[in-house]
């Protein structure tokens, strides 16, 4: 694994995680009381993700990619159950790129994708309600199966 692969991986996984905290602010404005709890976590989650990918592009020797001043949604969210289908729309996307990193990695940093990939997996699964067999694996989401 090539040091510049194992970047690139890094970056796109803290460019997924600027995506993600962007996200939930949306979601979190829009999900119903009885999840705003959730949202605040995962919301919080994405934050210190954000920050430690920053710390490891670096150790990396490179420059963290910047957050966007803003991101475009997937679908407009206007409501509660909007909030829910974009967070778990983000969470498959942030266990994307985890398994990205997951296959680029090694050693402490793909242990560390391991985990991240398996905490994003469990929040899309609690905001969708369902899983998939292989998350983060484009191929196998619901939105691949579905073609949308």
């Amino acid at each position: 694994m090539s040091a510049d692969r194992v970047l690139d991986a890094v970056q796109a996984a803290l460019a997924a995680e600027h995506a993600a905290v962007y996200g939930y602010g949306v979601a979190g404005a829009r999900v119903g009381a009885a999840r705003k709890a959730e949202a605040t976590a995962a919301h919080a989650a994405h934050r210190a993700r954000r920050d430690a990918l920053a710390r490891t592009v670096r150790d990396l020797g490179g420059r963290p990619v910047a957050a966007a001043p803003g991101y475009a949604l997937p679908f407009p969210v206007g409501d509660g159950a909007a909030a829910v289908r974009l967070a778990a729309h983000l969470e498959d996307r942030v266990a994307g790129v985890y398994s990205d990193l997951v296959r680029a990695a090694g050693g402490p940093l793909r242990r560390e994708a391991a985990v991240a990939l398996r905490e994003a997996a469990v929040r899309a699964v609690r905001w969708r309600g369902s899983g998939v067999a292989f998350p983060g694996l484009a191929e196998r989401a619901p939105n691949a199966v579905n073609g949308q």
